[in-house]
């Protein structure tokens, strides 16, 4: 069937609801009224209100039961209704489910998903666009995913469900519903910590993840008037991230520009170019560039479309490696 990346998402979890009764989701706002994104629209009429449940406006305890519901067995998804609440998480997440199978000898662990749209250029309130997946990345023992396309979004977030560990699962609002394609009915899983290549090509390699793949596929395609052959590389997972597919790449084409939307000091970025740099040194014909947000808050809605990269950005980067 043919879906965007909410429907992708909301297939998903029915599937993952229908064949595992230990699976639930809880947040505010996902029962009757389908969350606030329409995520999970219809899921507590087909499941009932024992696996799909609302929860008080407090995010830290949405996560909270969600590490106690895993400790003895459930497969909680969490929905945090956008990615700057994650801030008020971190505590239950960087202290609790990242430490839980190392805290008790691996007796216990917290196998749950906290689902979260992260992103800008989509006319949204302070603390509401926010791109934390380096914090995340930052945090030993959980697993970040960050998908692109209908396909990968249902497929990554079946795989997440399925994982003996916590996944933060982070969803482009930018493209939630831009974005239709061909995705398989039931059950199937896109591998955690795998990259794709999402086009093949030459002379330098763009490393993105989330909506930035886009962006990165549309600066591919304008470069390619002028006779540039950029391969892109999807990360889909950032922690782990797949190092091997991208030295591959860079290795083939010599060059790297890597995409992200958040903040740059210390960014994922950073990470990737310094592992690039360690790795794969003599393969690189130019430095490493990076394109991101800047440093500082995300701005208000006036300001936005001057923060997030677009593909004149990644384009005039790519042109700028190709020149040293």
């Amino acid at each position: 069937m043919k879906a965007n990346i909410v429907e992708a998402i909301q297939d998903a979890m029915r599937v993952a609801l229908a064949r595992d009764k230990e699976v639930v989701v809880l947040g505010e706002d996902v029962g009757r009224n389908g969350g606030v994104f329409r995520a999970t629209d219809g899921l507590q009429a087909e499941f009932g209100e024992d696996r799909v449940f609302d929860t008080p406006l407090a995010e830290s305890s949405i996560v909270g039961v969600g590490v106690g519901l895993a400790a003895y067995g459930m497969h909680p998804i969490c929905e945090i209704q956008f990615g700057g609440f994650l801030y008020i998480t971190m505590n239950q997440i960087a202290s609790q489910a990242a430490r839980l199978r190392m805290r008790t000898g691996g007796q216990m662990r917290a196998g749950m998903v906290i689902r979260a749209p992260y992103g800008g250029n989509v006319r949204t309130p302070d603390l509401h666009s926010d791109s934390l997946e380096a914090l995340l990345a930052h945090t030993p023992g959980v697993k970040v995913v960050m998908p692109s396309t209908p396909y990968n979004a249902k497929g990554l977030l079946l795989a997440a469900v399925d994982d003996p560990d916590p996944v933060v699962f982070l969803e482009p609002m930018r493209i939630y519903r831009g974005l239709r394609a061909e995705i398989p009915d039931g059950h199937y899983e896109v591998a955690l910590g795998e990259a794709r290549i999402a086009r093949e090509g030459q002379d330098v390699t763009l490393v993105a993840y989330g909506a930035e793949v886009q962006t990165s596929l549309e600066a591919a395609e304008q470069l390619s008037a002028e006779g540039i052959s950029c391969e892109v590389v999807d990360l889909q997972t950032v922690s782990p991230y797949d190092r091997e597919t991208v030295l591959a790449s860079v290795e083939k084409t010599g060059r790297a520009v890597v995409v992200h939307e958040a903040v740059r000091q210390a960014g994922m970025g950073a990470e990737i170019a310094a592992v690039i740099q360690e790795q794969a040194f003599y393969s690189l014909a130019a430095p490493v560039q990076r394109v991101t947000g800047w440093n500082t808050p995300f701005p208000f809605v006036q300001a936005e479309h001057l923060y997030v990269p677009g593909a004149a950005h990644i384009a005039q980067s790519v042109r700028r490696a190709l020149q040293d």
